[in-house]
């Protein structure tokens, strides 16, 4: 049997950014048999508009991104947030990949979304947003599967998210039960 592949989306494009540091963290405690793989393109897609969403014409970055979603087992979704909702780049990736409609590449894909804010709560607002919008847009939207870590800023000032020991196994528990969920559902 292959590796469960897990496609990680950034929603944040500072290449500082703690979310970008989670998903490093993510690849980096991925059992074996589990391969993580970030995405790296988010800032590349046009923002969605139906015109220029026609086949033959499909803006470049977009089918990659597509492709990208398509070919993994499962999405698994790092987030901030910005003035309590999701980042724009990330509503514009739900977008994308919830298109063409009765073929997306989302469809039925399993979803996780995580994240890390500066406020004491993690920011919940952007992930519960997120789920939302995956959910609505036609993926599998794994709702147990959270991780929120509050006080980003403070806690990761001097510290990757990778050696911090109760991150990391969180995020270890968090990679290993998605791809728990892609066997469940292949199992189905």
């Amino acid at each position: 049997m292959s590796d469960t592949s897990i496609l990680v989306l950034v929603g944040s494009l500072r290449a500082g950014s703690t979310n970008r540091q989670l998903a490093e963290a993510a690849v980096g405690v991925a059992p074996e048999g589990v391969d993580v793989t970030i995405f790296e393109g988010l800032g590349d897609l046009p923002f969605y508009n139906e015109d220029i969403d026609v086949e033959g014409s499909v803006p470049a970055a977009a089918t990659k991104f597509r492709e990208a979603v398509a070919a993994a087992d499962a999405v698994l979704v790092a987030t901030p947030e910005h003035n309590g909702t999701i980042p724009a780049v990330l509503k514009n990736a739900i977008d994308w990949a919830s298109r063409p409609f009765g073929a997306s590449p989302i469809s039925g894909k399993p979803v996780s979304v995580i994240g890390s804010a500066y406020g004491q709560f993690g920011g919940v607002w952007a992930q519960d947003e997120a789920r939302k919008s995956f959910g609505i847009a036609g993926a599998s939207v794994l709702e147990e599967i959270k991780l929120s870590i509050p006080g980003s800023v403070v806690r990761f000032a001097e510290l990757h998210p990778k050696d911090d020991a109760e991150v990391a196994a969180q995020l270890a528990d968090v990679v290993r039960d998605v791809a728990a969920a892609v066997s469940a559902e292949v199992a189905a």
